[in-house]
């Protein structure tokens, strides 16, 4: 797997590159937007990036990268209250991850990724419909009221998973594990609800609610 590694904190990259390459990734390193506009081809598979850059912030350059690309994005900063997290996601991040970075989530997460790719590509054609929301797995494609809805690759997951599950009361932690593959331990449940949060927003229309919060317990997908 090719992945860009977005990040001006010379140490941190190093550290990082050694980590990855161990797991027989290969890694580019761009210190700055510029650089990251340079190397960035249709050979990378994975951009790891830095928000607060020397010459701009990994914002802008997600955004230009979404005009051309799908290919995941994981955002790695320090900024990780929920307005920055739900902005990340908005503009096209796929997921995110706090600094100090833990090696072994970052590594999990890129794992999970990878997986949920693979399990793309092996989906039927078989439509998944609930309500007024139509799922294409075959093209990863939402639509509501007719209307196609642009979600993230975890957005997409979580939908996915609840639907897979639907009538049933699903656990955050549950819930967590399927999306990342991790344990739940290196997701906190404020991102979970950030998801969820913006998951209702692209599908929720009018009185038709799908997703029911449990109290205590978690969520649960209900036709209407």
């Amino acid at each position: 797997m090719n992945i860009l590694l977005v990040e001006d904190d010379a140490p941190l990259a190093m550290g990082i590159e050694y980590a990855l390459k161990k797991q027989d990734f290969s890694v580019s390193i761009a210190k700055n937007i510029k650089e990251a506009y340079r190397i960035f081809n249709e050979e990378v598979q994975l951009i790891l990036l830095d928000v607060t850059l020397p010459d701009g912030n990994g914002y802008d350059f997600c955004k230009q990268v979404r005009q051309t690309s799908t290919v995941p994005i994981i955002f790695m900063t320090a900024l990780d209250d929920e307005p920055n997290v739900v902005f990340g996601l908005d503009i096209g991040g796929d997921d995110y991850i706090s600094k100090p970075v833990r090696t072994s989530e970052l590594i999990s997460r890129i794992n999970a990724i990878m997986r949920r790719q693979k399990q793309t590509d092996g989906l039927d054609t078989g439509r998944i419909t609930s309500g007024s929301v139509v799922v294409e797995p075959l093209k990863c494609k939402v639509c509501v009221n007719s209307q196609e809805v642009f979600l993230t690759a975890v957005e997409y997951k979580l939908l996915l998973v609840l639907l897979e599950n639907k009538g049933k009361v699903m656990s955050r932690n549950t819930i967590i594990e399927k999306l990342w593959d991790i344990d739940s331990n290196f997701v906190d449940y404020n991102t979970l609800n950030v998801y969820m949060k913006r998951l209702r927003e692209k599908i929720e229309t009018g009185d038709e609610k799908h997703i029911e919060t449990v109290r205590g317990l978690g969520y649960m997908w209900k036709e209407s």
